[in-house]
């Protein structure tokens, strides 16, 4: 029986299905020793090295099969372009495609998924939405592909929250509105995250594990750690995500005192954290430089919670050390542990040698990033900031030459805000605007207002070997800047000003910011690549410990 196709076949996916550690040993066995092989055969084979995660061969046993005179079925195109949606080199997915087309199998279900997860991971989003308007039947799994992927691609501009599933007939489900949360949480669309908690509500959602726990993360990254809360203290029943999402919350806006007492509350409550909850605390304690209380529960995790700590654990000890300015301690540390550092390590660290001016460390972790990752911009751009605060501006022009030469380019920054349903995105002296004229000129009072009340323009953060003047000129003309003057002709007391940045705040933007939240009387909510800034009456939650 061992010779017969169909049988040779199932005992092909029955150990794909078996192996141990995804091996497919065992399958490929019986499949080489099979006489006759049909589309069924082949499609068993290249599901398993597939699920294996073997894409690359999985793509080549697909050619085999082409050049062996087999057409391949619709299962066959949706495992293979499983395997183009895991490789960076996405011609191969475009070829797959087309052959579909040629084939009539393009529009079928199974294939339709693949191709709008394929072009949906590789960032086409356009694409992505093209295959699946063509689809003969859009299922909900297939809504929900379509919706998670446009919110982990998502641009400020974009609006995805029109993408609606009730016309294929098959309702909205948790995934779904999981994901709209996300997008929201992403772009930080408070409003849209209302809305979206509105809908959860009249859906009869309202107790749903999953979704009470994306709305805890939606409002903390929007930047309402009180509504965030409330939905905590709402909920009947509460698993771990919950736990750790708002203690997660609480360390991004710089409350750690009442992360710290939620995760003590956690343990009270018999949940046990796992080491995504063990990030958020050691964030918490590295936002505000909680150093023996760090170490504690460092040392925790393996002791109490046989949790072995993994490399980001040690990226968040290291950049507790570094904020601290505990630089030859942290590089003692690095050296200390049980694996290899990553990039991700010695990264934080170089923004740490930044942060204290440390070019001779900062030169020595750039260096480390760079044998790791040799096409990793942000290395670059970290030691050319720390070089151009020491004012050694051939050194900046050798790695931007460098950069250059490798055609690698600086992340653009850029800053958003919402203002009635709108996102307003701004870049530097940025002048797009329809409003940029009244813009400019309350910023323009606003610089008048905060100089007399004592602030004065910080020109070390201008990266540019240029008269201080024009350094001054360009600090006003930072994203950050512009966003809140936008927010201030915008909006009107007592409504909080909520400001997002792709990056990290500029210094003399905080210190600005800072004396409108006076002039202006109102609370300015900051929120950059790292963490958040709640701004009142001149103060900060975060200190200026950041």
């Amino acid at each position: 029986m061992g010779l017969d196709v169909f049988f040779g076949s199932s005992l092909v996916d029955m150990y794909a299905k078996c192996g141990a550690d995804g091996s497919v040993e065992d399958a490929r066995k019986v499949f080489d020793r099979m006489p006759e092989r049909n589309v069924v055969s082949w499609t068993a084979i290249i599901a398993a090295y597939v699920q294996g995660g073997l894409e690359q061969e999985a793509i080549g046993l697909f050619c085999e099969m082409i050049w062996g005179y087999v057409v391949p079925n619709c299962f066959t195109f949706a495992s293979t372009l499983k395997a183009c949606a895991n490789l960076p080199e996405f011609g191969l997915g475009k070829q797959l495609h087309s052959q579909a087309i040629k084939l009539g199998v393009s529009a079928v279900n199974c294939v339709g998924n693949g191709l709008v997860n394929m072009y949906a991971r590789s960032g086409r989003m356009e694409c992505a939405r093209k295959c699946f308007d063509i689809l003969l039947e859009k299922n909900l799994i297939l809504c929900d592909t379509a919706v998670d992927w446009n919110a982990k691609n998502l641009d400020p501009k974009d609006d995805i929250f029109n993408l609606e599933t009730e016309g294929t007939g098959n309702g909205v489900n948790a995934f779904t509105y999981g994901s709209l949360l996300s997008a929201a949480a992403c772009i930080g669309t408070i409003s849209k995250g209302e809305q979206i908690h509105a809908r959860v509500l009249k859906s009869g959602f309202g107790n749903n594990l999953c979704i009470n726990n994306a709305l805890i993360s939606m409002y903390s990254k929007c930047g309402n750690e009180a509504a965030a809360l409330r939905v905590f203290s709402d909920m009947k029943d509460r698993n771990v995500i919950s736990w750790t999402s708002i203690i997660s919350g609480f360390a991004k806006h710089g409350f750690a005192t009442k992360a710290l007492e939620l995760f003590c509350e956690m343990l009270e409550a018999g949940v046990k954290p796992n080491g995504v909850t063990y990030i958020a605390v050691l964030s918490a304690c590295s936002h505000v430089g909680l150093i023996d209380e760090a170490w504690k529960h460092f040392a925790s995790m393996h002791r109490d919670h046989d949790i072995v700590p993994r490399m980001e654990h040690y990226a968040c000890m290291v950049d507790l050390l570094g904020r601290s300015g505990l630089l030859s301690e942290a590089i003692e540390f690095i050296n200390s542990m049980p694996f290899r550092a990553d990039a991700l390590i010695w990264r934080t660290f170089l923004g740490s040698c930044r942060i204290h001016h440390n070019s001779k460390f900062g030169e020595q972790a750039a260096k480390k990033v760079l044998e790791l990752e040799p096409h990793d911009p942000a290395a670059y751009i970290l030691l050319s900031n720390l070089y151009a605060a020491e004012g050694r501006w051939d050194d900046v022009a050798a790695i931007r030459k460098s950069m250059k030469l490798r055609k690698l380019t600086k992340e653009a920054g850029c800053s958003w805000i919402e203002v009635e349903n709108q996102v307003h995105k701004f870049h530097v002296g940025d002048t797009s605007h329809p409003k940029a004229q009244k813009i400019y000129d309350k910023l323009d009072e606003l610089t008048f207002k905060i100089k007399n009340l004592g602030y004065v323009p910080n020109t070390d953060s201008v990266l540019h070997d240029v008269e201080e003047e024009l350094k001054e000129q360009f600090l006003f003309q930072h994203s950050e800047k512009i966003a809140v003057a936008f927010a201030l002709i915008s909006t009107r007391k007592p409504k909080p000003i909520r400001i997002f940045k792709n990056l990290r705040v500029c210094g003399d933007c905080h210190t600005a910011i800072k004396y409108i939240s006076v002039v202006t009387g109102r609370e300015i909510v900051v929120r950059d690549a790292n963490r958040f800034h709640h701004i009142k009456d001149g103060k900060c939650s975060c200190n200026d410990y950041w």
